[in-house]
């Protein structure tokens, strides 16, 4: 793995795990950066993994010559969850803070990843114990923030920000979601508001990558395990492609370069 950037949010419901869906689907099929087979999307969202669903379903196979497990892949994506381990798809995860660190460990260091240019991570709301343990166990090439345009939100992100700096962890750039609402007639409503993804670009000097209306597109592909990114021809799919190029162009520009290696 050249490069490992983790989507965060601060905060639950942003649609922070679609974006990183769309986010990895959208490098995968880029016909610009011949990222081909080359990127992985990893779900450490433990407690609320929907990587699966987003990406249709899949499984684990384990490859006898080692036994490490042999992703899952969709379009144009080797994908892994802690969702594949479950018995029970709807079972929870009961876990103290150390179980974490060793599922982590795991996902990276248990699984035939082969040539990947690209990781992208999705971590669970909040600054906790799957943060902490990411960015003490991977050299993080850098994090993607996810907001939406209310204060709300924003709040939870200013603290993931900080949370980074104090890991030593680039924050590459933002991109806000839900913004607005286009009605038929072509107007829109800003329902959660508006301005909050560039309040905290000029807050911080942080890019703005890119920003989102609420649209039925994203929800139904999302529900239907076919990521609205593999359009390259809808606006919604426009915007998922724009935003995997100037992540990338940031991972190139100011992430660091690591042969991934796994601290223990």
């Amino acid at each position: 793995m050249k490069h490992i950037l983790a989507v965060a949010s601060g905060k639950g419901g942003v649609g922070k795990s679609t974006v990183a869906a769309n986010l990895a689907v959208a490098l995968a099929n880029s016909p610009t950066l011949g990222l081909q087979n080359k990127v992985a999307l990893i779900d450490t969202d433990f407690y609320g993994p929907s990587v699966p669903t987003l990406m249709g379903g899949g499984e684990l196979q384990v490859d006898p010559t080692n036994e490490k497990f042999i992703p899952a892949f969709r379009h144009g994506v080797k994908y892994i969850s802690i969702e594949f381990f479950l018995k029970e798809k709807d079972d929870p995860i009961i876990w103290r803070g150390p179980m974490f660190g060793k599922a982590i460990t795991q996902l990276f260091g248990d699984v035939n990843w082969g040539d990947i240019d690209i990781t992208i991570v999705d971590l669970p709301p909040g600054t906790g114990d799957a943060q902490l343990s990411l960015s003490q166990l991977v050299s993080l090439s850098g994090a993607l923030m996810v907001t939406t345009p209310q204060e709300v939100a924003l709040s939870d992100v200013r603290r993931a920000i900080n949370m980074f700096k104090k890991v030593n962890v680039p924050v590459l750039g933002i991109f806000e979601n839900m913004s607005g609402f286009k009605l038929p007639d072509g107007s829109s409503i800003d329902i959660f508001g508006a301005g909050g993804g560039q309040s905290l670009s000029e807050k911080y000097g942080i890019p703005l990558l890119g920003t989102m209306p609420i649209d039925i597109e994203i929800r139904q592909g999302g529900d239907q395990g076919v990521p609205a990114a593999l359009s390259l021809t809808t606006e919604t799919g426009k915007a998922f492609q724009n935003l995997a190029e100037l992540a990338y162009a940031e991972i190139a520009i100011n992430g660091a370069v690591p042969a991934v290696e796994i601290n223990s």
